[in-house]
């Protein structure tokens, strides 16, 4: 299998390395060559004129069902998706069954992923069964293999066993991912506002995710511990954050592309596949996370990936699952923020690819010479018609079918090796 190429005539976009030029990039078994490294005789070349050559996008927050639920995703068809949306590398969330929350469910994902197209890292869970109770073995999970510790899908209510959790897992060097959401104000099924009132569907108020954020936030500042907090929807988490980080706590948010691309009208129509949580929320509310995209409150972006059957959402809007997938649109979606000028492209690759990297304290997210050759070829002009058909997750479940989208994933490299690529 070869891993030696010269990528030629793209625009180099790196942010950690400030790089962003016109040039050709080698790969020599595997790695990222120096530009001034003489060229083996059996290098491969691919062109990518008017293209972007950029570190290989890393997902912080996906769900790939795998133990437990392989009908939905596993981590295989997961690992598929991702690298047809440009991902070199996922973090899957631990809400699996058996729950990843010991060294032996870590292991089974890590042995199975060693056939997967892309690299996968899994998230530990903070409690027992993720029921909030006790805490897991934090130490066993991270010898084991884990980046990251979260109970995602469900919030740490107990605000004691967050606060050990959070010392605990600094122990390790382990970032906790927090799912920033207040049970008993969030019992609705969509946002709370006018829209839920003129469809008749009980709401969900910004409160239930701010109060929780704002939890997280106190909780850190006062161990010095850091904390992540997951999917970010709200405009009051923007300014609890801003105002954290402005003061030297030590925290880092993401939010997904559905955020600042959607608001709570796209659920008019009760389509199962805008339901979610946090929920879609009000234009406002996506004006402040676009806002916070471009300035740097918002450290990433991840899809919170969530595939369901249509078992789970061909049901009344009440009844229906949350979730969408999203490892195939979020790169188009982004794109559309660039084409916007809410942020400029070193900022896109910074947020899908430099800082995800950094929190989860991966050796990726740069085109440093001698570094894996894990990187993504973006052609920011490409137009497609997103079609079922296309679709490389198992499940279906994403409002944005039959969307025309711009910008696309034409070459997906992990390791020197060609994971997916497009015809010119």
């Amino acid at each position: 299998m070869n891993t030696t190429w010269r990528i030629r005539n793209g625009r180099i976009i790196d942010p950690a390395n400030s790089r962003d030029e016109i040039a050709d990039l080698l790969v020599i078994d595997g790695r990222i060559g120096a530009p001034d490294q003489p060229v083996p005789p059996d290098v491969q070349e691919l062109d990518a004129s008017g293209c972007w050559v950029v570190p290989g996008l890393i997902d912080m927050h996906v769900h790939l069902r795998e133990p437990g639920e392989e009908y939905k995703e596993d981590i295989l068809s997961g690992a598929r998706s991702a690298a047809c949306g440009g991902f070199t590398g996922v973090a899957c969330m631990p809400n699996t069954k058996p729950v990843n929350d010991n060294a032996t469910v870590t292991a089974m994902i890590l042995t199975r992923a060693r056939e997967a197209a892309v690299r996968v890292h899994p998230v530990g869970a903070i409690s027992l069964g993720s029921d909030g109770k006790q805490l897991a073995e934090f130490g066993e999970m991270r010898a084991a293999g884990v980046v990251a510790v979260s109970d995602d899908g469900r919030p740490v209510r107990d605000s004691q066993l967050m606060r050990r959790a959070l010392e605990y897992a600094s122990d390790f060097g382990l970032p906790v991912i927090a799912h920033s959401e207040e049970p008993s104000l969030s019992t609705g099924v969509m946002n709370e506002g006018p829209v839920s009132t003129l469809l008749g569907l009980k709401g969900i108020p910004t409160a239930a995710e701010s109060i929780m954020v704002y939890r997280e936030i106190a909780l850190a500042e006062f161990t010095g511990a850091r904390v992540h907090i997951a999917h970010v929807s709200t405009a009051m988490s923007i300014e609890l954050i801003r105002a954290a980080k402005a003061r030297g706590v030590r925290v880092t948010a993401e939010t997904a592309p559905h955020y600042f691309t959607l608001t709570d009208e796209a659920v008019i129509g009760y389509d199962t596949n805008t339901k979610m949580n946090p929920p879609l929320r009000s234009a406002a509310d996506r004006e402040a996370i676009r806002t916070a995209l471009a300035d740097g409150t918002l450290d990433a972006i991840a899809t919170d990936h969530a595939p369901h059957s249509i078992l789970e959402k061909e049901l009344e809007f009440d009844a229906a699952a949350n979730g969408i997938i999203g490892l195939e649109t979020a790169l188009p979606l982004t794109l559309a923020l660039v084409r916007d000028g809410v942020i400029d492209a070193r900022r896109l690759v910074e947020l899908l690819a430099v800082k995800p990297a950094a929190i989860l304290g991966l050796p990726a997210g740069s085109l440093t010479p001698g570094l894996a050759a894990d990187l993504t070829v973006i052609d920011p002009q490409r137009e497609f018609v997103y079609t079922a058909d296309q679709v490389m997750s198992k499940s279906r479940n994403t409002p944005f079918l039959g969307w025309t989208l711009q910008g696309r994933a034409v070459l997906t490299m992990v390791g020197g090796t060609i994971r997916h690529s497009l015809p010119a």
